[in-house]
């Protein structure tokens, strides 16, 4: 059976809450990130030579990267469902969503992220380059989901469990306050009330704080020493 390799309050809770979405069964495996500093545990990252969550195992297979654990889901277990074929309408904006999720949003805020954990000065030029591509992802995002329900259009897809994390939880990392966003704050409440969602978080993520809102979840603890372990 499909063995999901969770670790707890990170970009993988994209593959359980996909799972959920689609209705199959799958293991939950779940991983709490190591303190002081903060880092995964090595049981999670001996999985894969990126030493990075998420992983599944299916069978003999090992596979990382949640682009492409999104698909292999989709198109083995799933009968395609959530993902737009070439023959719809919005399929060119589904294209451009899911793939936006880890080549502009998450990258973005991952960008941001790194000057913040190393205390880069804010008038840094390198602080502000980071910090506006922010502000240009996040502008990108309001204007789509002002104008749509979800992020391809009128039907909810595997774009939308690709980018959401990065609206969430990605802000225990970075501490944005999205309360100027308010088409993304409605998009967060509409995520928030689906049924697989909420299944998702209390299986893989219970206790955590609701990352959902404009103001800022608490920060992770720990952050200032991850660096001590890859520099």
């Amino acid at each position: 059976m499909l063995t999901v390799h969770h670790l707890q309050n990170s970009q993988s809770e994209r593959i359980p809450w996909l799972c959920e979405e689609l209705e199959i069964p799958y293991n939950l495996k779940l991983y709490h990130w190591q303190q002081d500093p903060l880092i995964a545990p090595a049981s999670l990252r001996a999985l894969t030579p990126m030493q990075a969550s998420p992983v599944i195992t299916d069978g003999e297979l090992t596979l990382s990267e949640s682009g492409a654990i999104v698909e292999y889901i989709i198109h083995k277990y799933g009968s395609g469902r959530l993902a737009l074929p070439p023959s719809h309408p919005d399929y060119a904006h589904y294209l451009h969503w899911f793939h936006f999720a880890n080549g502009g949003l998450q990258s973005a805020m991952s960008g941001l992220y790194r000057v913040v954990v190393t205390d880069v000065d804010p008038e840094y030029p390198i602080y502000k380059l980071a910090a506006n591509a922010v502000r240009k992802v996040l502008a990108h995002v309001e204007v789509r989901v002002g104008e749509a329900t979800w992020l391809a259009g009128e039907e909810f897809t595997a774009a939308d469990v690709m980018n959401f994390w990065s609206l969430t939880g990605m802000r225990t990392f970075v501490p944005l306050d999205l309360s100027g966003y308010p088409n993304i704050l409605a998009y967060m409440e509409r995520i928030g009330n689906r049924n697989a969602y909420k299944t998702a978080m209390e299986k893989g993520d219970r206790g955590r704080e609701s990352c959902i809102g404009g103001p800022p979840p608490k920060v992770f603890a720990g952050l200032g020493k991850i660096y001590e372990v890859f520099l």
